[in-house]
Order: structure tokens, then sequence, then C-alpha cells
């Protein structure tokens, strides 16, 4: 590959999916895959060393989220373009990837001229969505408008019984994938009532979720007396 390849990483917790991403981007031409890797950890830490001109983050990982990692890669290199890959079409996903500073979002069955329209674009400074996702968006923002509410500015911080109970679990450590099995829900779930609540609560990440369990007596911490 020449100087000029645009220089792709892939994070995604399915080894097929990746593996079948990178063979799609090997026959684009101008495109070079340098990184391919299994959680948000990985891809912040890969980020942060190769510095990569665009990253292609699956939302739902374990560990840290793909719009957790989105968050973190940043804050500490903004020039680093983020599409979001999902399985499907999230408006909580979405508002949450766009508070994050995604570039882009698409679904995990687009073809292969989407996905090299969607690279050519966020490589350019545009942001790119499927027509699904921009319709979504729009329905979103003109059903907000037709209510009188404009745009959120601060949602209520009440969490529901089942968002306390997600959050006290997370705060005491525990992974999506055992929380998911501990509530009998997916990890998608899981991750979607962490997502509404980091939202409620004005907070963006798993240490600010642990703080505010422990300081609203979420938790308790084993003191030394």
């Amino acid at each position: 590959m020449n100087s000029k390849s645009i220089r792709i990483a892939i994070a995604d917790d399915h080894r097929l999916l990746r593996e079948g991403i990178t063979v799609l981007l090997g026959k684009m031409e101008g495109i070079e895959v340098v990184g391919s890797m299994s959680s948000g950890e990985e891809a912040v830490n890969f980020a942060t060393e190769h510095s990569p001109d665009i990253f292609l983050l699956d939302i739902v990982m374990q560990g840290m989220s793909g719009i957790e990692a989105t968050r973190w890669i940043k804050e500490q290199n903004p020039k680093i373009k983020i599409i979001l890959i999902s399985s499907e079409i999230n408006k909580d996903f979405i508002s949450s990837g766009i508070k994050s500073g995604i570039d882009g979002y698409l679904n995990k069955d687009v073809d292969q001229q989407t996905l090299f329209t969607a690279i050519q674009t966020v490589l350019k400074g545009e942001r790119y969505f499927t027509p699904e996702v921009s319709a979504l968006i729009f329905q979103d923002f003109y059903l907000k408008e037709k209510d009188g509410k404009g745009l959120p500015t601060k949602k209520t911080n009440e969490l529901s019984k089942r968002e306390e109970e997600v959050l006290t679990h997370i705060a005491s450590g525990k992974s999506l994938k055992e929380i998911a099995a501990e509530l009998f829900i997916s990890i998608k779930t899981v991750e979607t009532h962490k997502l509404h609540i980091q939202d409620k609560l004005g907070l963006t990440n798993t240490a600010q979720l642990v703080k505010y369990a422990i300081e609203h007596d979420l938790i308790e911490i084993n003191k030394k007396k």
C-alpha cells in the first residue's frame, strides 16, 4: 500500500464479522486495514498508538461499548473519524453515538458501495448516515419540534427501578454479559439501559456511573475501621 492509502481499523467482538469486513475493505482500492480487535478497550489503546484515519466500531461489545470507546478516542484524537456499525437501527444508540461525536452510523448488512461511500464522506469532514438512520433522526427531531419541545436540553435524572438495578450491577464491577445473565435479559438490552442511565444523569462513562452509585448509596463500600 502507498502512503496515501486510507488507514482503517476495525473493532467488533465477532471474529467472523471482523474478517468479513476486512475482506470487503481489501477489495477497495486505496484502503488498508491496519488493525483488527475485539473490544472497546483495545480500540482506545490502538487509536492512541497508531492513529488510524477511520475506526469502524461495533456498538455492543463486552466491556467498553463502541459508544464509550468513541468518547475516549475523540477526546484523545478528534481527527480520527469514527463510524459505528450496528445490527439494528436503534434510536438510543444513534442519539448516544451522535452525542459522543461519531462521524457515521451503518447497518452491518450494508453493501460494499455504501461502505465505500461512507468512508469517502467522513474523510471529507462530513457525516454519513444511511437513509433509514437519517429518517429516524429527522422523525425524532420533527416530533419534538411539532410538540413545541425543540431539541432536548436536559432529561430527568429519575431512574426506573430496572435502571437502578442495572446501575447497581455496573457499579459493582460486573460485565454486561454477567448482568444480562443475572437479570435474564440480552446484552443489548443491558447496553440500552446503560445508555439511558448515562443520558438521564448526564454522565459519559462507567467511572462516573460508579461514583454516582456510591454518592447515592446504591452500593456500599467496605471501609476499614
